[in-house]
């Protein structure tokens, strides 16, 4: 797998962090963790339910070191995301993004719950009439992300 970085960029790897000072592509190897900059939420941005529960999963991806507790963290939040949300759709993407963790595919994980932001803020602002899929028809299964 290539990466390409920009000046300034971070990338998060296996806990550890680099940042580029000039434009850079790096080249993986073998399998590694990592998690560009621009895909990282900070503990201020985690305003709704679903970027708190982003926030968890990504901290499992770039501390290693912690993982154990930020997947129980994981856990406690989606059980009470699924115990909270009453949107049959919603609940269906949870309980894949409960699938895909659980098989340790965390980054895929982030994808998919960053594709339920918009669903969220439809429900959240009480727009239920308009509730529709906000992503691709296919579900976020984990053999359909690429």
């Amino acid at each position: 797998m290539k990466i390409t970085l920009r000046a300034g960029e971070k990338v998060y790897i296996n806990g550890a962090i680099l940042s580029a000072d000039r434009k850079v592509s790096l080249e993986f190897l073998n399998d590694v963790t990592f998690l560009l900059e621009s895909h990282v939420l900070q503990a201020s941005e985690t305003t709704t339910p679903l970027r708190q529960l982003y926030y968890a999963a990504q901290i499992m991806l770039i501390n290693p070191l912690i993982r154990h507790e930020a997947n129980i963290a994981f856990k406690r939040m989606l059980g009470n995301l699924l115990a909270t949300f009453e949107n049959q759709l919603m609940l269906k993407e949870l309980k894949l993004i409960d699938e895909i963790v659980c098989n340790d595919r965390v980054f895929e994980a982030l994808k998919a719950i960053r594709s339920l932001y918009p669903l969220e803020a439809q429900i959240l602002s009480g727009d239920l009439d308009t509730i529709h899929p906000t992503h691709s028809d296919q579900p976020n299964r984990p053999e359909a992300i690429a």
